[in-house]
């Protein structure tokens, strides 16, 4: 079981602060564009952002506009542990699933917010894939899994797309951000299962997720 810490187990912060950058800006907000700018390289994405929004940035004043956009997010809406976080993990560790976290920060906020529960998860606990976006096919090998046998629990659209490739099971649980386009997103790429919050994640949804494993229908 892989559990996204960016917009799973954490609140999504990176939506309101793209938003806040591209419309602080003059830009339009589109689909589209979040589409290219989420579950991508730090370098790619501040690349991406200094031509939506047409600043003359490098890809690292980009970078810091984006993070201090997030920062004053953060101001207003301090994080914490997403709703229902902490029993997610108690719930699968305690079924026996093997459990992993990742995201594109480094790992200090799973060790600020999961300390706690960092026994619940197989070394190295937390495996931070901004070099090697989305990271699916990476984490998969790491572990010597087999697709069917994996399950990715992620907020991104684009996340969901790979695993589809791949064929790893999927469960959606796109941000509530009132301009985020994820929900339809998901939506557009057949992903069957979507959340609302984590307390959604049952153990019937669980089970019926892994029936369809067991069967080849995570995507059919």
């Amino acid at each position: 079981m892989c559990l996204n810490l960016d917009g799973v187990l954490l609140p999504d912060t990176f939506s309101p602060a793209l938003h806040g950058v591209v419309t602080g800006h003059g830009a339009e907000y589109t689909g589209e564009l979040e589409r290219l700018l989420l579950s991508q390289p730090r370098q790619v994405a501040g690349a991406i952002l200094a031509s939506a929004t047409r600043m003359p940035w490098t890809t690292e004043q980009a970078l810091a506009a984006f993070f201090a956009e997030r920062d004053r997010y953060l101001a207003e809406h301090p994080m914490a542990p997403a709703k229902g976080a902490g029993e997610l993990i108690d719930l699968l560790a305690d079924a026996g699933a093997t459990l992993i976290c990742y995201g594109g920060m480094d790992r200090g906020q799973f060790d600020e917010f999961f300390g706690p529960w960092r026994h619940r998860f197989a070394q190295p606990q937390y495996i931070s894939t901004n070099d090697f976006r989305p990271g699916i096919r990476e984490i998969v090998g790491y572990y010597g899994v087999a697709p069917d046998e994996a399950l990715f629990i992620d907020d991104v659209n684009r996340f969901a797309e790979f695993a589809k490739d791949v064929g790893v099971s999927f469960i959606g649980v796109p941000s509530d951000h009132p301009h985020s386009f994820q929900r339809a997103h998901m939506a557009e790429t057949g992903v069957r299962h979507m959340v609302w919050s984590l307390p959604d994640i049952d153990e019937a949804l669980l089970a019926q997720v892994d029936l369809e494993a067991s069967t080849g229908m995570v995507w059919d």
